[in-house]
């Protein structure tokens, strides 16, 4: 009876385990492209129309695009779980890492630190599901974080600008604080 009942534990122990990896693989599936998204949305919101940070971004995503499926072909290296699709370097790595470090280098570390974190989930979830190992995210985080320090300006929000002027009796000093 005692090993019916450990039988049964370790059964439902390895369905829970693979119903975690699965839960693990699909979120960082969704956050390879989430993480991009709302990089590129924030350029909507937070436009300085003098640096077009929309098509920063597209420069930096678009670019890594390109690094790392030239590499892929490139070089041709298996995956660890034995599929034929080429492992390296990680594209799921790249899109997050270039999401990540946009926000980071335009937005500042407040926002970067978070998103380099969830970056890193996704990374982890590539290995976690056997579809890469290290060398492979660790090369894609370098792609995805490199072509957006490449291409992105950091956000200049002014909101408080102090101005001298001249004038007929003298010179005046002007405040301007914009909401």
């Amino acid at each position: 009876m005692q090993k019916t009942i450990l039988l049964l534990l370790l059964l439902f122990h390895a369905n829970a385990t693979k119903a975690q990896n699965e839960t693990i693989t699909k979120s960082g599936d969704i956050i390879e492209y989430a993480l991009p998204a709302i990089a590129l949305g924030s350029t909507f919101i937070w436009n300085d129309d003098n640096t077009k940070p929309n098509w920063q971004f597209l420069k930096a995503y678009g670019t890594g695009l390109i690094i790392q499926r030239s590499l892929k072909q490139i070089i041709s290296k298996p995956r660890p779980d034995g599929s034929n699709n080429y492992s390296f370097p990680s594209g799921h790595t790249t899109s997050a890492f270039s999401g990540a470090s946009f926000i980071q280098k335009r937005y500042g570390w407040k926002y970067g630190i978070p998103s380099y974190i969830i970056a890193s989930f996704v990374g982890y979830s590539r290995i976690q599901a056997k579809k890469h190992d290290g060398w492979d995210v660790a090369a894609g985080a370098l792609i995805g974080i490199s072509t957006s320090y490449f291409f992105t300006k950091r956000y200049e929000n002014k909101k408080i600008e102090i101005s001298l002027n001249k004038n007929n009796e003298g010179q005046s000093l002007c405040l301007q604080y914009t909401f």
